[in-house]
């Protein structure tokens, strides 16, 4: 029993020794030495038995690229300054400096940035005279319009001749060449200054085209065109203005103008349309939109287009009729609201109803022409040799359309 139980153990299994051929490099066979010997053979590094004798080519020392780090509002940014002598206004045509806002719709964050501009931002402008100005009201020291006419008439230097202007004009038409800056709804902005100098860069002249609201004063448009840039009008075409800038222009000397990295919020204005017009009940003011919005339209604006003739043709209606209406159907319900209150200050007249995409003014009871209401009248709109343009009296206070 025992043997059997013996027997029927598993033996270990016994370790055996293989020794296998050695490989030997191609470095160190004789074939290799005589190889390098004769023909100047050096093996490939991998086939080195020592991979640390080998000298690899040193990589040149690269300049490593700094990490990208997002701006931030922290950053110590030095405030620009400049010397400009003007109040900076978003826009210098449908805004005006007499008229003075009831409100503000938000904080005063400054268009320019944070800490980008060494003039405080008031809601509505950065005052040139004092930083710190506390109420909304803008108001212009009167040195700065004596320096800014003295500024300007250092630049314009002589005035140029018959021939020097026709060669200017020609050099800007649209067949000579393709540059031009386009004047909209915004009016003359402040980063349009910074456009017409770049613009300035290349040629003596630049081409201005002017569409929308702001051509229904076209004496105003000229006026802050030449009053900002210190430039001239040269040629005056319907919407298109040549503007000059000047014999003693430098561009090393060019002003410095910071521009505006987003579109402030306009502020509140007064009502354009009361619930009753002065010196009319209720009943009356009912009865006058009523029959304003059946009477015929006197014209069509169309959609970004040329409205200079505008005032005329209503200050011409008024002869014989009370009312007038303008369709504006199409046209953004900001732009007729600007339109509207344009014609309010030109003709002069009453606004009756912004109802149905129509404006319907009255002439008001004690309505007298002025002296230049006709249309054929205004010589200034057809005089293309030369533009002489002064400031523009009546205040533009287009801005208080956007309100409502």
């Amino acid at each position: 029993m025992i043997l059997t139980r013996l027997s029927g153990l598993k033996q270990p299994p016994l370790l055996t020794t293989v020794t296998l051929p050695t490989r030997h490099l191609l470095s160190t066979s004789p074939a290799a030495s005589k190889l390098r010997d004769h023909y100047s053979f050096q093996p490939p590094p991998s086939l080195s038995p020592d991979p640390q004798k080998t000298n690899p080519r040193p990589k040149p020392n690269k300049r490593q690229k700094p990490k990208y780090r997002p701006p931030s509002s922290l950053d110590q940014i030095k405030p620009k300054h400049s010397d400009l002598p003007f109040d900076f206004r978003f826009s210098y045509t449908e805004s005006s400096p007499i008229v003075r806002p009831i409100g503000l719709r938000e904080p005063k964050y400054s268009p320019f940035g944070p800490g980008r501009l060494d003039r405080e931002w008031t809601g509505v402008c950065s005052p040139a005279v004092d930083p710190k100005v506390k109420s909304v009201e803008g108001s212009e020291d009167p040195t700065l319009e004596a320096k800014r006419k003295l500024l300007r008439a250092t630049t314009q230097g002589t005035p140029l001749t018959e021939a020097e202007r026709k060669f200017l004009v020609e050099k800007c038409q649209s067949n000579r060449t393709k540059r031009q800056i386009n004047l909209g709804r915004d009016g003359l902005t402040h980063n349009m200054l910074n456009d017409i100098h770049n613009h300035w860069k290349l040629a003596e002249a630049v081409r201005i085209k002017c569409l929308g609201v702001p051509t229904v004063d076209m004496k105003n448009v000229c006026a802050q065109l030449e009053d900002k840039t210190y430039g001239k009008i040269i040629q005056r075409h319907g919407g298109t203005l040549i503007l000059y800038r000047g014999r003693n222009y430098m561009l090393q000397k060019r002003p410095v103008i910071p521009l505006m990295l987003w579109k402030p919020q306009e502020p509140v204005y007064p009502k354009l349309i009361k619930t009753t017009i002065d010196g009319l009940s209720i009943e009356e003011t009912k009865e006058m939109r009523k029959r304003g919005l059946a009477i015929p339209a006197l014209t069509k604006l169309a959609k970004n287009g040329y409205y200079g003739s505008l005032v005329p043709m209503v200050r011409d209606a008024f002869l014989v009729s009370e009312l007038v209406r303008v369709d504006c159907t199409g046209l953004e319900k900001s732009d007729y609201r600007k339109i509207g209150c344009k014609l309010r200050d030109l003709v002069p007249c009453i606004l009756v109803t912004f109802e149905k995409e129509q404006i319907v003014v009255w002439r008001g009871k004690d309505y007298k022409p002025p002296e230049d209401g006709s249309f054929f009248t205004n010589q200034e709109f057809f005089d293309d040799s030369s533009c002489v343009v002064g400031r523009s009296d009546s205040s533009n206070s287009s801005n208080e359309s956007n309100h409502q």
